[in-house]
């Protein structure tokens, strides 16, 4: 997973030098312009990402509720990791990817073991709030200057930014997959049940007026 996730980093930096070099002379000039912008970010980085990480952590944490026990060792693929696997992936992931800026994991968290560490729904779910309390404290410990904290070990130009980026980037993709595990089984998530219960319900309530 690490030489994964600075392969990540050296490709998005390799992509932004391009990006640079191939601008035409009115881009450059925005660039540069950019660059002189004095005024403080509208965007707060860290307040979104804690959000944002919270709620797939919620539709992580209710797809395993929704999932009965005996579909955890379910795979699509040998290959594949099970439904457990991709839990405990998910959970695994954060204490890796935010020790890339020095967090420090849980004691008697071993990275090489974890994924296969159980297929128990009851457990599955305490480590997924494990680790989501972990994040959301992480974050939450780090003063907005941090962000911009350069890692070199990580590339010339990367930072504590860039870690949190690949979380919350890492976060979205894995709920996709468990997702696409649960409709192959026949399992809405739970969140799309509600909608449509909702619509269904403002759609009756509409019909009779």
């Amino acid at each position: 997973m690490k030489s994964l996730v600075l392969s990540v980093l050296a490709c998005a930096l390799l992509a932004a030098v391009g990006v640079s070099q191939a601008a035409t002379p009115g881009a450059r000039a925005a660039q540069s312009a950019q660059s002189e912008d004095k005024t403080a970010p509208s965007y707060d980085m860290k307040a979104q990402a804690a959000l944002d990480l919270d709620g797939v952590n919620k539709k992580v944490i209710s797809l395993a509720q929704a999932l009965p026990q005996d579909k955890f060792n379910w795979r699509p693929t040998p290959d594949s990791r099970s439904f457990a696997e991709v839990f405990l992936h998910v959970s695994g992931e954060r204490y890796f990817i935010l020790g890339l800026m020095g967090a420090v994991p849980p004691a008697g968290f071993d990275g090489k073991t974890y994924e296969k560490s159980t297929a128990d729904k009851a457990k599955i779910v305490d480590e997924l709030n494990k680790s989501g309390e972990y994040t959301q404290k992480t974050i939450q410990g780090m003063a907005n200057a941090d962000y911009a904290k350069l890692l070199p070990k990580l590339g010339p130009q990367a930072n504590e930014g860039d870690v949190i980026y690949i979380l919350v980037a890492d976060a979205h993709e894995h709920l996709g997959q468990l997702v696409a595990y649960a409709r192959v089984n026949g399992i809405v998530p739970p969140w799309t049940a509600a909608a449509a219960a909702a619509a269904a319900e403002k759609k009756a309530k509409d019909s009779q007026k």
